[in-house]
């Protein structure tokens, strides 16, 4: 820890991971993303990097259960009859997919359907925590931010899909609500290896970037 104008600022990684204010957010990691079969696999968007990740991301979680660190799932939804998509947000959407599926209108995570459930490999626990978002970052109009501060967390690790989606804006929006955060670069993917490349060379210059073992070794 270091101290700058009277304000002790967390230095190492173990300060930063401290289970004692420490929570880990998984983003999107749902069937309609992730999994064969789903709505993204079924326009032919390329789920190949998921595989290899969610093992690791599975021994975080089971790290972070052990070591008494908040879990919490972040879960895209949207509701029938694109409810609460504005015209922006469908453009949005839309832009998304151009080359998957020339930017068709596609359904996915829709509020209570198969695609919308956490991925098998990561099951829920009694004492997670699930967050329904309905934008790209976890903050944007949920309770994340009041779930965090009544449990008095000041570190959030970011993990989940897709990095240069749904995790960037969320790991941004943390920071601007004034909370610390680290990146596990082995627990986040992709559809486009591109656009993830690109987007932790930018979170390598934002926030901690680190690895799936370096942090439950911090832990212990």
């Amino acid at each position: 820890m270091f101290e700058i104008d009277g304000k002790q600022v967390f230095d190492t990684l173990a300060e930063l991971v401290d289970p004692r204010h420490t929570a880990l957010v998984i983003v999107d990691m749902q069937r309609d993303f992730c999994t064969p079969g789903g709505a993204f696999d079924r326009i032919g968007v390329d789920i190949s990097m998921y595989p290899s990740m969610v093992p690791r991301l599975a021994g975080l979680v089971d790290g972070a259960r052990a070591a008494g660190v908040l879990v919490i799932f972040v879960m895209m939804t949207t509701l029938p009859g694109r409810l609460i998509e504005s015209p922006a947000q469908i453009r949005f959407n839309r832009r998304l997919h151009l080359a998957a599926n020339g930017g068709d209108p596609l359904d996915y995570t829709t509020d209570g359907s198969a695609g919308q459930r956490i991925i098998p490999e990561l099951p829920v626990r009694d004492g997670d925590v699930i967050v329904k978002k309905y934008r790209s970052s976890g903050f944007w109009g949920t309770n994340l931010d009041m779930l965090l501060r009544s449990n008095a967390v000041q570190s959030v690790v970011v993990t989940g899909c897709t990095t240069e989606g749904c995790v960037e804006s969320t790991a941004r929006d943390a920071m601007f609500n004034d909370y610390y955060v680290v990146v596990p670069e082995d627990c986040v993917a992709s559809d486009d290896p591109v656009q993830h490349d690109a987007s932790l060379l930018l979170m390598r210059h934002r926030f901690d970037v680190t690895t799936s073992e370096q942090i439950p070794a911090e832990w212990g």
